[in-house]
């Protein structure tokens, strides 16, 4: 048997770990029912709310990231949301979700490191990707409803991630995101259905807010089977558009794995990118239902509204 050559690298949470009693760390982690632990964790954090003095709260703001407020003007974005709203295809039903979500909301569904959400000490976490909860959404109304009617939703949203992005990258960001769900009927049908209302809602919404800065569609599909037959023969030819064209991205592998055969991206002719999405199986597992097929795509608003 040989042994991995590569070092170990401890985590930042193990030096704390070991200053934690014997068997305090199996209890924190999964012996204390949940609302025990709820519990004391409320009690920890008012104990340390009560220590806290105003100029302690001055100094955070100035030096923690994730309470800055966002560097945009309310009333643009606003009237530019509102212009979305506004143009979204009607059968789409608004959401506003709740600022928190269900605790590993975003690692159950799309594998995200719980240490890039901020988790709440009430075992929730603050919403990092609209589209995970939109799709719990989703699913909750398809189980409701005859197996044969799918389910739109959309939401505008502050988004909050705690890993860095880069110099100058903020921490919150408001993200219009749509997510669709149905059940599939075969021969891909139903996926090439779903692509077709997202791209066309798309072409609608960036032709309404964006056109003078050309904006485009770019489309991938991994593999060659049944998904990729519709795209040629059913979805390209539906979704022609000569102001937001859809043009063929092959060479694209990022999220590969992430999005399921199919990913799309919208960018503009100056190549800045405003959104993403692709076919996922999130409201499958969610249900328990193989047949069940879901797509996901957002743009982001203050990307879309461009500089001041």
């Amino acid at each position: 048997m040989t042994t991995d050559p590569r070092p170990t690298v401890p985590r930042p949470a193990d030096r704390v770990w070991r200053r934690v009693p014997g068997g305090a760390r199996s209890l924190l982690e999964g012996g204390l029912p949940g609302a025990d632990l709820r519990t004391l964790l409320l009690d920890v954090a008012a104990a340390r709310a009560a220590t806290t003095r105003p100029a302690d709260v001055l100094a955070q703001w100035r030096r923690d990231r994730m309470v800055r407020p966002a560097a945009v003007d309310p009333r643009r974005l606003w009237a530019l949301e509102a212009r979305l709203w506004a143009e979204l295809p009607d059968e789409f039903a608004a959401v506003e979700p709740a600022p928190v979500a269900p605790l590993a909301t975003a690692a159950a569904l799309g594998g995200v490191s719980q240490q890039r959400v901020v988790t709440t000490t009430r075992l929730t976490e603050v919403v990092s990707d609209s589209s995970n909860v939109l799709a719990v959404e989703a699913a909750d109304r398809r189980s409701s409803r005859p197996r044969d009617e799918p389910v739109h939703v959309a939401a505008i949203q502050r988004q909050l991630r705690a890993q860095v992005f880069g110099p100058g990258a903020a921490a919150h960001f408001r993200l219009l995101v749509l997510v669709s769900s149905a059940r599939a009927t075969g021969s891909a049908q139903t996926e090439a259905g779903l692509l077709v209302t997202h791209v066309r809602a798309w072409q609608r919404l960036l032709a309404a807010t964006v056109a003078p800065r050309r904006p485009r569609i770019l489309l991938t599909v991994w593999g060659d089977g049944g998904v990729a037959e519709r795209v040629a023969d059913t979805v390209l030819p539906a979704v022609r558009d000569d102001v937001v064209p859809v043009v063929a991205d092959p060479a694209r592998e990022r999220a590969r794995g992430y999005y399921d055969g199919v990913a799309l991206r919208v960018v503009t002719d100056d190549e800045a990118e405003l959104g993403d999405g692709g076919l996922t199986d999130w409201t499958a597992r969610l249900l328990g239902d193989r047949k069940e097929r879901c797509l996901v795509s957002c743009v982001s608003t203050e990307r879309l509204l461009g500089p001041a």
